[in-house]
């Protein structure tokens, strides 16, 4: 199905469109999850895949589905698409790019009258991001069983409010469960600078990192700024050494392969919080990654070991606690083929590569064939009001794409 119209132009209308939704004064998106410039977003989407002959279901965790029939009405769907939410200060990007490309997908389909034979699903998770209820991916985790419905939908923001309530304030909860796919491709920005320094359009997604993140509280006593500095049990003095242990620990994980480790303290408290106070409570989180999942759990057991060493030097308590973890994931070699395909029959540059970052297709591989294809990002800037990529890149992937979901959806290898 070569020649149906796909529009790379009406794609980047498309991006810039949707993020006046949330838009931020420096350019970039702030439409976090269930609040209302997410059901804006939602809406925005929903209306336009409704002239599209597609029906819409949404499940209990929020997740929307966008279902178009194919030939076969017995297959399960192939599913594509990402997340509409972003980062308080995130970009246009991110995420939105897999749903908008894949809503042009349906859209020329539509327009040529071409069929495919399984059923083509475009999906929005919910709650990718993890900025306001936290763990990240937990729309995608909820579907796929990955957590439990008390898990995601008992969860609070940090104001306490309820992920189920909010979700139901904004009118987007469902009572089902989305129809099973038979297979899942997610276009992405790379959130990384590999493919724009290597000259690539696509990045083909071979596997997930490991992950594993922690939550680390350090207590001492209190003491004020005036007082002589021996005999402090300062809370913040000792919690440093141990932050910047964490960039130490992973740069000193090595594989075989050579492949480093990735280390990150995302998020700090301090208590009292006080100019001229030496605190006696730090909390802070750290995010560990590794190809090799020996190395990642050796990262854990030597962040342990630092921790009670600086405890016994600095006089305080620490306690590392298991926060979340993610095994290593590979992704289908099937629907990775399809992608490989796609590119070198587009003739675009391409490299395989595997991603050390959570993606809702990370968890949907657990259950379900799945692949990922990257596009460039400038400088390997995500995350941030400053993400852009260009055009032509944003096109690459929605080419790519398309053949790969056609072709998945005409095989028979994916019933």
């Amino acid at each position: 199905m070569r020649n149906i119209p796909l529009s790379g132009a009406r794609l980047w209308d498309d991006l810039h469109d949707i993020a006046r939704i949330g838009g931020t004064a420096k350019g970039g998106c702030n439409r976090q999850a269930l609040t209302d410039l997410d059901a804006e977003g939602r809406a925005w989407l929903a209306e336009r895949a409704s002239k599209l002959g597609c029906t819409l279901s949404v499940d209990a965790f929020g997740n929307m589905a966008l279902l178009r029939p194919g030939r076969d009405a017995t297959r399960k769907p192939i599913g594509f698409g990402s997340h509409l939410d972003t980062q308080p200060t995130g970009g246009k990007f991110d995420g939105v790019l897999g749903v908008l490309a894949g809503l042009e997908i349906l859209r020329a389909l539509h327009e040529a009258g071409a069929e495919t034979e399984a059923p083509l699903m475009l999906v929005n998770w919910t709650n990718e991001e993890g900025s306001r209820f936290s763990p990240p991916m937990m729309g995608s985790g909820g579907a796929l069983g990955i957590f439990t419905p008390d898990e995601v939908l008992e969860k609070t923001d940090t104001e306490g409010l309820r992920y189920g309530d909010e979700l139901r304030r904004i009118g987007w909860q469902g009572d089902g469960t989305l129809p099973n796919m038979a297979g899942y491709i997610e276009l992405h920005i790379e959130q990384g600078p590999i493919l724009e320094r290597a000259g690539k359009s696509i990045g083909i997604v071979t596997h997930a990192l490991a992950q594993a993140w922690y939550e680390v509280t350090v207590e001492g006593e209190e003491a004020h700024g005036g007082s002589q500095m021996a005999g402090r049990r300062d809370a913040l003095m000792a919690a440093a050494p141990l932050m910047a242990a964490v960039e130490e620990i992973a740069l000193a994980a090595k594989a075989p392969t050579g492949e480093l480790g990735r280390g990150t303290v995302g998020r700090v408290t301090v208590y009292p919080d006080s100019r001229n106070i030496a605190p006696s409570r730090i909390w802070f989180s750290v995010d560990t990654r590794h190809g090799d999942a020996g190395q990642l759990a050796w990262m854990g057991t030597e962040l342990r070991a630092r921790a009670a060493e600086i405890a016994a030097r600095r006089g305080v308590r620490i306690t590392v606690s298991d926060f979340w973890q993610s095994p290593p994931t590979p992704f289908d070699a099937a629907l990775v083929g399809h992608v490989r395909t796609a590119a070198e029959a587009r003739g675009l540059a391409w490299q395989e590569m595997p991603t050390g970052i959570g993606h809702d297709a990370v968890y949907v591989a657990r259950r379900v064939p799945a692949a990922m294809i990257f596009v460039p990002c400038h400088g390997g800037i995500s995350h941030n009001e400053a993400e852009s990529i260009t055009p032509e890149w944003a096109e690459a992937g929605l080419l790519v794409l398309a053949d790969a979901v056609i072709a998945a959806a005409n095989s028979k290898d994916h019933p």
